[in-house]
């Protein structure tokens, strides 16, 4: 797709979204009755994404809430109208952002925010000090946690469109990996079992604040995977949804049975999702990511507790919007977009070699970026994988002529839908 392509491609969303309806000011009634969402009294799945923007040659350090408010609209106006076309109706962001803009997205965009705090995940300033690996069991880095959920409550709180909290993200995996970058997902061998204990210990704590401060909106907590699933239901009974990272591939296996055995909690999934890159034969690969996010979505709708299966799946968050360029190195060649493989996963065969490195972490988004010019502005581009999820978030879950069965048929057909296969030549130029 051209540049020029692109810009039409984006007035024609702006065009659609005028026609949208308006949604009410007034902060929005959430509530978990057994395994469904409910908002404003109707049944709800979350269609979510992971959503951030970083221009080209900027890394997490960016902050685009420090911009004006017009360059911040412009922002917003521009990646939202893409995905409400898209079907997206919820955001996962991570604390930072006021909350005049989650409004913003909620009022004229109709899209909500779930907003997560990463709960140590990076590290934690205690006593003005820099502590790069969080230690959960000290008293001092505990009420530092303590003191940054406090303040998250009392900034969001009464904000509408805000859909809940999220605590952590997969900070499970912290206990075993060196920083923040992603490396391999740890296995069960020498488990920290003192660590992980004090991490949902404190999981624990801070669910309890933030209800003694807040009791209209759900509490999460996100995992990775199901390591210490065991421990975390034992040690975190006051958290209202489980919340996991899971990248297994094109199914998810047993996860939605696996997680039924320990909690009635109902699942939502933060991160799932494939890269679109080849890194065998080191070229672009839309069409596998596509079927990946396509098994996927396939299987948490069908977990859901009105469709059937394990009844516990209340939805989740693609991962991502578009292309991290600076999570290879973090600090390091930002204005490349790096085709370094930095971890292995045996779920994604296609390009998969025992004992090598095969996910590209600049590569995940559904969206690719085109430089515009030097400042790091850039173009969206949709990957086959935006029309596949188009076309998936279009399926009313709560249909009562939906089944099991009939959204097999329905994914099959979306799978062999000629328009999404005329998509990815359009896009790939051919």
């Amino acid at each position: 797709m051209t540049k020029y392509a692109a810009y039409i491609y984006l007035t024609i969303c702006m065009a659609f979204s005028c026609g949208c309806k308006e949604v009410s000011e007034e902060k929005s009634s959430v509530q978990l009755i057994e395994n469904t969402l409910h908002v404003n009294a109707a049944p709800f799945v979350i269609n979510g994404i992971n959503w951030n923007y970083r221009p080209i040659g900027h890394n997490y350090e960016y902050n685009l809430w420090g911009q004006s408010d017009e360059k911040i609209r412009k922002v917003l106006d521009t990646e939202m109208t893409m995905l409400q076309n898209m079907g997206v109706n919820t955001l996962r962001l991570y604390t930072g952002i006021p909350p005049k803009w989650i409004i913003y997205i909620y009022e004229k965009h109709n899209i909500y925010t779930m907003i997560n705090h990463s709960f140590g995940r990076y590290g934690i300033e205690v006593k003005g000090e820099w502590i790069a690996n969080t230690d959960y069991a000290d008293t001092q880095t505990i009420d530092a946690l303590m003191s940054e959920v406090s303040e998250m409550v009392d900034q969001y709180q009464e904000t509408p469109g805000l859909l809940g909290y999220i605590l952590g993200n997969e900070n499970n995996y912290g206990l075993f990996w060196k920083g923040s970058e992603t490396e391999n997902i740890p296995t069960p061998e020498n488990l920290p079992i003192e660590r992980a204990k004090a991490l949902y210990v404190a999981f624990e704590k801070a669910t309890l604040l933030i209800k003694s401060k807040d009791t209209s909106l759900p509490v999460a907590i996100c995992n990775g995977d199901l390591m210490f699933l065991e421990l975390l239901n034992e040690e975190c009974p006051s958290l209202d949804i489980l919340a996991v990272n899971v990248y297994r591939g094109v199914s998810f296996g047993d996860l939605f049975k696996d997680v039924k055995k320990y909690t009635n909690k109902p699942l939502m999934l933060t991160e799932f999702g494939a890269d679109a890159f080849d890194n065998l034969n080191q070229r672009e690969d839309q069409a596998s990511q596509a079927n990946y996010l396509l098994g996927n979505w396939k299987e948490i709708y069908q977990n859901s507790e009105n469709i059937g299966g394990a009844t516990n799946s209340i939805g989740g968050f693609t991962f991502q919007f578009s292309d991290g360029w600076w999570k290879t190195g973090q600090t390091i060649n930002l204005d490349k977009h790096d085709s370094l493989a930095s971890w292995e996963n045996g779920g994604y065969k296609e390009d998969y070699i025992k004992g090598e490195n095969n996910i590209n972490e600049e590569w995940f988004g559904i969206c690719a970026k085109e430089l515009d010019d030097s400042s790091g502005a850039y173009t969206l581009v949709p990957r086959s994988a935006y029309y596949t999820l188009q076309k998936i978030h279009a399926i009313n879950l709560f249909d009562t002529e939906n089944s099991y069965a009939s959204l097999e048929e329905v994914f099959i057909e979306i799978k062999n839908n000629t328009s999404l296969n005329k998509n990815l030549e359009n896009i790939n130029g051919n």
